[in-house]
C-alpha cells in the first residue's frame, strides 16, 4: 500500500545531485550519475525526472524504486540475455560490470502511442508511415495494439536522440549486422517477457527501451535499466479495450500525464525556463511509481523514510567497497 503521507512529507527530501567519496565520478546523465570503482561502475539513481530532454522535476523516492525495480526485471529476464548487475548494494546504487555501450537505443513498441515529437503515434498522425524503417499500415488509431511488436532503434545522444533504421545502423557502421541481429532477438525476448509477467499482474507493457553493450569476453549484455516506469510505458488492463473503443486515454502508470501538463503549460523543448511541476502531480507520479512496483514485483516497497538519502548511500558504497 502507498504511503502518500510519507511522500508528503518528502516532497522536498529528493536526490538531485550526487557527490560521493571513495568513487570516482565519470558523468551525470538524465537520471543516473555514473561512478567508477576496482574497475566496476557504479550507477547511483537519482530522482530527477526526465522528459523532452530536460530535466522537469525532482520526484520522492524515484529513484529507489527504478533501481529496485530494474534488480527485479534483471533477475527476471538473466536467463535470455546476460545484463550488467553485480550487486545492488543500496536501494539507489547498482554495482555493474564495465560494458562498452552500443551507440543505438533499441526501442520496443507494442501499441502506437506517445505525445513527443520523436514518438510513433505524432509522427503516423503528421503522415509519416515509414517509420525507423518499419512499415506502418493504414488507418491506426492512437493506442492501438501492432499485430507484432516493432523495433524503432534511435542514436544515442546527451541531448536529443534522433531516429534511424535498422539498415543505416548496419550500413554507418554504429552495430554489425551480425550483432544487431542477436540485439534484435534479445529485444524482443526481452519485451515477451516483459508482457506475460506485467498481464499477470493486471497490466499492459506497452512500450519500452533497453540499452544493450558489449564486454571484454565480446558477449552482448543488457544494461542501464529494464522495464521501469521511466523506460517504459504501462497501461491497466481490464479498461483497455472499453477505453479505446470510447476514444479515451489508457490509465497509464508512468510519466506520461506529466509529459502532457508540460505541453499544456510551455513549449517544454523550446522555452528556456519550465513551469515549476505542481505538488500533486508529483505526488501521484511517485505514488503511481511506487504502487506498480509493488504490484509487478509482489515487494513492499522499503521507504528508508528516516535517512538522509546521500549519507546512507555513501555509507553502503563504503561498506561495500570495503
Amino acid at each position: 500500500m502507498v504511503d502518500r503521507a510519507l511522500i508528503q512529507e518528502n516532497l522536498k527530501n529528493t536526490l538531485t545531485e550526487t557527490h560521493f567519496t571513495g568513487v570516482q565520478k565519470i558523468k551525470a546523465g538524465k537520471v543516473r550519475d555514473m561512478y567508477e570503482k576496482d574497475g566496476q561502475k557504479v550507477f547511483i539513481a537519482t530522482d530527477r525526472q526526465s522528459a523532452f530532454d530536460r530535466i522537469l522535476a525532482a520526484i520522492p523516492f524515484k529513484g529507489a524504486v527504478l533501481n529496485m525495480f530494474s534488480q527485479f526485471w534483471f533477475e527476471q529476464t538473466q536467463d535470455i540475455v546476460p545484463n550488467h548487475m553485480i550487486a545492488v548494494p543500496d536501494p539507489n546504487v547498482t554495482v555493474a560490470k564495465s560494458v562498452t555501450i552500443f551507440p543505438v537505443e533499441v526501442v520496443v513498441r507494442g501499441y502506437i502511442t506517445g505525445s513527443t515529437d520523436t514518438s510513433a503515434w505524432m509522427s503516423y498522425k503528421q503522415g509519416e508511415r515509414l517509420f525507423c524503417g518499419m512499415q506502418l499500415p493504414e488507418g491506426l488509431k492512437k493506442n492501438q495494439k501492432f499485430e507484432t511488436p516493432i523495433i524503432t532503434p534511435t542514436t544515442k545522444d546527451d541531448k536529443h536522440d534522433e531516429k534511424i533504421s535498422r539498415d543505416e545502423i548496419i550500413a554507418s557502421g554504429l552495430v554489425s549486422e551480425e550483432k544487431w541481429t542477436k540485439i534484435e532477438e534479445y529485444a524482443l525476448a526481452i519485451f515477451k517477457r516483459g508482457q506475460e509477467i506485467a498481464a499477470k499482474k493486471g497490466y499492459i507493457l506497452v512500450d519500452t527501451k533497453y540499452e544493450f553493450g558489449e564486454d571484454a569476453e565480446g558477449n552482448i549484455v543488457l544494461a542501464d535499466e529494464i522495464h521501469t516506469p521511466d523506460s517504459s510505458r504501462f497501461w491497466k488492463a481490464d479498461t483497455y479495450e472499453e477505453r479505446l473503443a470510447a476514444g479515451q486515454e489508457p490509465e497509464n502508470f508512468d510519466k506520461e500525464f506529466l509529459r502532457l501538463w508540460f505541453k499544456d503549460h510551455c513549449d517544454p523543448y523550446n522555452d528556456p525556463e519550465l513551469p515549476e511541476a505542481p505538488d500533486e502531480l508529483v505526488k501521484e507520479l511517485s505514488a503511481r511509481y511506487i504502487d506498480i512496483y509493488e504490484k509487478i514485483t509482489g515487494k513492499t516497497f522499503d521507504y528508508h523514510a528516516d535517512e538522509p538519502i546521500a549519507e546512507r548511500i555513501q555509507e553502503n558504497l563504503n561498506n561495500y567497497f570495503a
